[in-house]
């Protein structure tokens, strides 16, 4: 490879976005669909390209930010099985319903499920000790999660995050180990669209799967030193604000396409 003919000057508008949704993304377990497609459309992408480029960028990020969890001792593996193995099932089921049947009118009803949670994680962080404790119908949760995040073209990362640590779990330990689980989601969706669509790396998924893999492992080491509770505010904050957006966006045709989760 001649590094010298990279266009970094094409590519460096798309690695910052990759550096800031990676970086929140690994940090606080949700972030990089909506932040990233978002940069991407107010930069003037258009809008499917954004979402093809976004979604080939996080089939590889994803598995450089499971990896620096991992190294920073964020995951429980018990409980990595307990969502991987469900949430690769969604995924294929997910897509199955994206080519054979609608699945909009569950989209509005999730989103404000999601600003629920996010208030909750708010009203939450100031109150309550954190403290391991043994989540709950987590089988379900991962089949959900990828059954959204394919069909949806997002959606892992907030349901999945937002209600583990809704549940009480450690704050770090949740982040790290979605992050960890998502990989394996991820990788279920590209492969489906791959052999449906092909696989085109253009400047802007090329940009972001740079930045993308630069940042995950420093985000992954802001989670395992962000106190809890400042760990908690930070993701409902983000939470609800990436949900009203994206809420926003199905109710008013005149705002901004932002991505849908």
């Amino acid at each position: 490879m001649d590094i010298a003919a990279i266009p970094w000057a094409e590519l460096a508008p798309f690695i910052l976005i990759g550096l800031f949704a990676q970086t929140i993304d690994s940090a606080l377990g949700l972030g990089f669909g909506v932040l990233s497609n978002s940069l991407l459309v107010l930069f003037g992408t258009p809008p499917i390209a954004a979402s093809s480029a976004t979604r080939t960028a996080e089939s590889f990020t994803s598995g450089a930010a499971g990896m620096a969890h991992i190294l920073q001792r964020n995951v429980d593996w018990p409980l990595f099985a307990r969502l991987a193995v469900p949430g690769v099932i969604g995924g294929v089921a997910g897509i199955w319903v994206l080519y054979f049947l609608k699945s909009d009118i569950l989209r509005p009803v999730l989103l404000v499920y999601l600003i629920a949670v996010g208030a909750y994680l708010l009203w939450r962080a100031p109150r309550r000790p954190f403290a391991f404790r043994r989540i709950r119908l987590v089988a379900p949760l991962g089949f959900l999660g990828g059954f959204l995040d394919s069909s949806g073209g997002g959606g892992w990362g907030p349901l999945v995050t937002g209600n583990l640590l809704a549940q009480g779990m450690t704050p770090r330990i949740a982040v790290g180990t979605a992050n960890a689980a998502e990989f394996f989601v991820t990788v279920t969706v590209l492969t489906a669209f791959v052999g449906i669509h092909g696989l085109q790396f253009t400047n802007a998924a090329t940009g972001i799967l740079i930045g993308g893999l630069v940042a995950a492992p420093f985000g992954a080491w802001l989670t395992r030193r962000m106190p809890p509770k400042l760990l908690l505010q930070l993701v409902g904050v983000l939470l609800v604000a990436t949900s009203i957006w994206s809420l926003a966006s199905l109710m008013f045709e005149r705002l901004p396409v932002f991505p849908r989760i």
